[in-house]
């Protein structure tokens, strides 16, 4: 888990939600896209842990992939406390995506540096950089000006 609680957050945040069934990432972002938390959690535990991250962070909506079992999860997120907002976001070739990511946040160290990325293996699950990505895509669709 990798989290960054700030003692007063001036801003409202927005919860990605990478669903899956085994395992879903979530990560947490200001709309200044200041990361503030990111995880890979158990399915089974997603909901009880969104309502944990909903007593800590002003979440003010999640923004969610549309592939994986995306309407189920709507409908079972929309059973939250004070149903929050939910936008679904295209999440095609967010995994690749993610991989990329991955290496930016987390560089290889020692010798696996002189490897070629296509070469190394990623050591855990990246479900929540594919989080980050969605809210990313979603707050890029907000800034996009039609010509």
């Amino acid at each position: 888990m990798t989290s960054t609680v700030f003692s007063k957050l001036s801003q409202p945040v927005i919860l990605g939600f990478d669903p899956g069934r085994n395992k879903c990432g979530l990560a947490i972002l200001g709309v200044d896209r200041s990361l503030c938390y990111h995880e890979v959690i158990a399915s089974e535990d997603v909901v009880e842990h969104i309502e944990t991250l909903r007593q800590t962070y002003p979440i003010s909506l999640i923004v969610m992939g549309d592939q994986t079992g995306a309407k189920l999860w709507k409908q079972e997120l929309s059973r939250l406390h004070e149903g929050p907002n939910i936008i679904l976001v295209d999440e095609r070739y967010s995994s690749l995506e993610a991989r990329d990511r991955y290496w930016e946040m987390f560089p290889p160290k020692g010798l696996n540096r002189l490897l070629p990325q296509s070469m190394r293996s990623i050591p855990r699950p990246i479900d929540d950089i594919v989080a980050i990505l969605l809210i990313e895509r979603y707050l890029n669709k907000l800034t996009e000006v039609s010509i």
